[in-house]
């Protein structure tokens, strides 16, 4: 008989199960771009040296945020057939990394008000919830779980899953509990020069991958420049088509000049 060994899944994992199988359901466009972060990363070092301690995915959910409040619908929940709840706050959903039981596992984080948070407040956050001393039980859904959401892994899938279509279904709920933009940043893990495409039950979600030294034309002359690539989901029940195109102009402006630097 051949061997093997059996590994408990953590806590954590169930809610993951259940978030991708609502979020294939979502009517999400997902767009893969490069965009050339030469400049920002060198605006990056020189704030490092001469402000304060940020990194470059802090910077970027700033700079996503701050792209958002132009184009707000973006960031919207649909409410019935008809209508939008378009939150004035921008709140990113992220995973940050931690060791729970000899296992690494994605433990959610929610920045509030993303868009008006300075760059050393969104870094150290990050940094904080990192280095925070958590056991499994304390995460369930999207934060520390009390009482009630204890009992979440001890329900029935269907009864799980219910939850998150009860939760997309009643936007002010749903933004309480995940804010309304998701980032991850697990394509920037190891050493791979491509794109991932997340899924996802935010109106609008960006997967951060590596960045790649490529040869790019610049005013005539070819030059070796950095090129982050980025994929986003976009919701088409939210916004159309030309709408996405043009938010979509914006952020990579943005994230290419180095917007908030």
């Amino acid at each position: 008989m051949a061997g093997f060994r059996i590994q408990k899944f953590s806590k954590t994992r169930i809610a993951t199960i259940d978030v991708c199988a609502i979020g294939l359901k979502k009517h999400h466009v997902a767009s893969m771009i490069e965009i050339d972060v030469t400049d920002s990363r060198k605006k990056i070092k020189k704030y490092k040296n001469e402000t304060g301690k940020i990194s470059f995915n802090a910077w970027l959910i700033k700079a996503i945020s701050l792209t958002i409040k132009n184009h707000e619908q973006v960031a919207a929940y649909l409410k019935g057939k008809q209508k939008l709840v378009i939150f004035n706050d921008i709140n990113v959903s992220m995973a940050v990394e931690k060791e729970l039981n000899g296992q690494k596992v994605p433990v959610p984080l929610v920045i509030e008000k993303a868009n008006e948070r300075s760059l050393e407040s969104i870094t150290a956050q990050i940094s904080e919830a990192k280095s925070e001393n958590m056991a499994v039980g304390d995460m369930v859904l999207q934060r520390r779980s009390g009482r009630m959401e204890r009992m979440y892994n001890l329900l029935p899938g269907f009864i799980r899953r219910t939850f998150w279509r009860y939760l997309l279904k009643h936007p002010f709920y749903a933004y309480r509990k995940m804010g309304n933009i998701a980032v991850t940043s697990i394509g920037m893990v190891g050493n791979v020069n491509g794109w991932f495409i997340p899924v996802s039950v935010h109106p609008v979600c960006f997967g951060i991958n590596g960045i790649a030294k490529k040869p790019l034309e610049v005013d005539g002359a070819v030059e070796v420049r950095e090129m982050l690539n980025l994929t986003v989901l976009l919701d088409h029940d939210v916004v159309d088509g030309a709408y996405m195109a043009r938010f979509l102009n914006e952020l990579s402006g943005n994230i290419r000049n180095g917007i908030g630097l």
